[in-house]
């Protein structure tokens, strides 16, 4: 049996990523803020195994008490989709952006990511057989940014950093670490991409997007790989999205 952690499994990508998971014949652990979404997302899968953890990945207390739940359940942790995330304070100018703002996008996405993934880290060191992976969500943002999106295109740089860090630590301990860098996956928080979102040359333009299906399966792909392999880092986004020459 392999375990699976998803963060942000609510809604959007996570829940895509954990029902794929859940087919693949993993057992997943579903984390996130609101335990309804939780609940509702394991029922979209009757036949799965889950875990309803509510968490709050900003917190170390609430995160410590997920891997704890984890490892009482199951007694190891193989994967972490290190996933959930927050666009606060996209669509506002550098100017504009209040520090508040600013300190909870990077709570969120960078701090939550740590957060769980130090705690991923300890359980996969600790555990026999020894090892495990990560994968975290980047973003199309850790490349290049949008108008207006300071607060999430710093953490999601900051994010790149984070994995190259727990590649290179994680090795003496069959700890693999990659990164998935997603562009316009259909969830709700692109939804206004298909209406028309700033460009770089100040227009509004609508872009197509993906079925985050799609995502899910470069996950378990990336998942299904034995620890002597590992996706470094990827790129699965919408084909005609404007990313290439994008500005």
């Amino acid at each position: 049996m392999s375990i699976a952690v998803v963060t942000g499994a609510g809604s959007g990508i996570g829940r895509s990523v954990a029902l794929a998971l859940a087919a693949a014949g993993w057992s997943v652990a579903l984390a996130g803020r609101r335990a309804a979404t939780l609940e509702e997302t394991a029922a979209a899968a009757p036949a799965g195994d889950f875990l309803v953890v509510p968490t709050d990945v900003t917190s170390a207390d609430e995160v410590a008490a997920l891997f704890s739940a984890v490892s009482d359940r199951y007694g190891r942790v193989d994967l972490l989709f290190n996933n959930a995330g927050t666009f606060a304070g996209g669509g506002v100018p550098v100017e504009d952006l209040d520090p508040e703002t600013w300190r909870a996008v990077v709570d969120v996405n960078l701090t939550g990511a740590f957060l769980c993934a130090q705690a991923a880290f300890r359980a996969m060191k600790e555990q026999q057989p020894q090892g495990g992976r990560i994968i975290n969500n980047g973003s199309i943002s850790a490349h290049v940014p949008r108008p207006h999106s300071i607060a999430y295109t710093a953490t999601k740089h900051a994010m790149t950093g984070l994995t190259k860090s727990l590649s290179l630590d994680g090795r003496p301990y069959r700890i693999a670490c990659g990164q998935l860098d997603i562009g316009n996956a259909a969830t709700e928080m692109t939804a206004r991409m298909q209406s028309g979102i700033l460009q770089a040359n100040g227009q509004l333009a609508a872009e197509p997007v993906m079925d985050a299906a799609d995502v899910a399966a470069t996950v378990v792909h990336m998942a299904a790989l034995p620890l002597e392999a590992n996706v470094q880092f990827a790129t699965v986004m919408a084909t005609s999205m404007p990313y290439i020459g994008r500005g």
